[in-house]
C-alpha cells in the first residue's frame, strides 16, 4: 500500500485517478478547493476508510507524509481558467512549488499533470514533444498556457537542482463521465446542447480539429507513468491520435443523441488552436505499449448516457 496525494482530486479526472487509486489498494489524499472540483465527484468514496478528502488549496503550502503526489489542481476548460486568470496563474506555478517542495522534503515521487496547451497553435502536425509550441504569451488563454509552461520548468529544475523524482506528462482533450455539464468543453457544450434540443454552437468554421482520450485510457497512462524508473522524467504525450473536426463532432453528437438541433456559428475565440493532435510514439516505448484502447464512438455514449442521467 501507497500513500498517495492527489491534488485536485475532486475534479473530473482528479476524482476517476482517485478511485483507480483505492482500487488498486493504495490510501489516498484527495487536496482540493472546490472551485472546480465537487464533492458529488467524490462522495461514493468517502466511505473508504483509506480515503480522505481534504479541503485545501495548493496556493497555500501543505505537508503529509506521502508516497506519491499526483499534482492535477487547476482550472482546465478555458471558461474556468480565463475566469480568474491571476489565480489561475498562481495555481500552476505557487501550486507546483509547493507540491515540489513537499516532494523533495518527504522524498515522493511527483507527477505534473501538464497540458497540450503547452503547444498553443501548433506549426508542427502531430505535435510531438521536442515541438517548443506556438504559444501567445499575453493572450487569453495565456494564464494557463504560460503557467503550464512555467510548472514544466519548475519541475525540470527541482530534479535538476534537488533531484527531487519527477515525472511530466502531457494531457490531450480527455471527456468522460463525471464531466461537468457547465465546463465549456466543446463534448459537455454539444451533448448538454443537443440533449436539450438547442442549436450547437460551433466556432469559427468547425474545420479545426481536435484528438479526444477517455478518460480511463488518461488515468492507465497517468499511473504507468508515475510507475516507470526515476530516469524517465518526461514530457510524454497522453492523447488519443485519432482526430476529428468540430463540425464532424457536432453531426455525430447530433446523431448519436437523436436530437433535431441545428447547428449555430460563432466566431473562433483568440487563439484558439486550428489543429490539436498527439505524437504518441514515446508513450508507446517509455509507458508498457500504453496506447488508447476507447473509441470516440464507444466512449460518447457512456456520456450521453451519464449526462442524461443527471439533466
Amino acid at each position: 500500500m501507497k500513500k498517495i496525494l492527489v491534488t485536485g482530486g475532486a475534479g473530473f479526472i482528479g476524482s476517476h485517478l482517485c478511485e483507480r487509486l483505492l482500487k488498486e489498494g493504495n490510501e489516498v489524499i484527495c487536496l482540493d478547493n472546490y472551485f472546480t472540483g465537487s464533492k458529488k465527484n467524490i462522495v461514493h468514496l468517502l466511505d473508504n476508510p483509506y480515503f480522505e478528502a481534504v479541503r485545501h488549496d495548493v496556493i497555500e503550502p501543505y505537508f503529509a507524509e506521502v508516497d506519491q503526489i499526483y499534482n492535477l489542481a487547476c482550472p482546465a476548460s478555458p471558461i474556468h481558467y480565463q475566469h480568474d486568470p491571476i489565480k489561475t496563474i498562481k495555481t500552476t506555478v505557487v501550486g507546483a512549488i509547493n507540491m515540489l517542495g513537499l516532494a523533495k522534503k518527504v522524498n515522493a515521487k511527483i507527477l505534473q499533470a501538464s497540458t497540450s496547451e503547452v503547444y498553443g497553435d501548433p506549426k508542427i502536425h502531430p505535435q510531438p514533444e521536442s515541438y517548443w509550441g506556438n504559444v501567445n504569451p499575453i493572450g487569453l488563454r495565456s494564464c494557463y498556457d504560460e503557467g503550464k509552461r512555467c510548472a514544466e520548468s519548475l519541475f525540470i529544475n527541482y530534479h535538476k537542482q534537488n533531484k527531487v523524482r519527477v515525472k511530466i506528462i502531457r494531457i490531450f482533450n480527455t471527456y468522460g463521465t463525471g464531466m461537468n455539464m457547465n465546463d465549456g468543453r466543446v463534448i459537455s457544450n454539444f451533448i448538454v446542447q443537443a440533449l436539450k434540443g438547442e442549436d450547437l454552437t460551433v466556432h469559427g468554421s468547425g474545420k479545426q480539429t481536435r484528438s479526444f482520450q477517455y478518460v480511463d485510457d488518461l488515468i492507465e497512462g497517468m499511473i504507468r507513468m508515475m510507475e516507470t524508473n526515476d530516469n524517465v522524467i518526461g514530457p510524454v504525450n497522453i492523447g488519443n491520435p485519432s482526430e476529428i473536426s468540430i463540425l464532424d463532432l457536432a453531426n455525430k453528437i447530433i446523431t448519436l443523441t437523436n436530437s433535431n438541433s441545428k447547428l449555430l456559428f460563432e466566431e473562433l475565440p483568440q487563439d484558439d488552436p486550428m489543429q490539436r493532435k498527439p505524437a504518441i510514439s514515446l508513450a508507446k516505448d517509455l509507458l508498457n505499449y500504453w496506447q488508447p484502447q476507447v473509441s470516440l464512438d464507444e466512449g460518447l455514449p457512456e456520456v450521453i448516457r451519464y449526462f442524461k442521467s443527471i439533466m
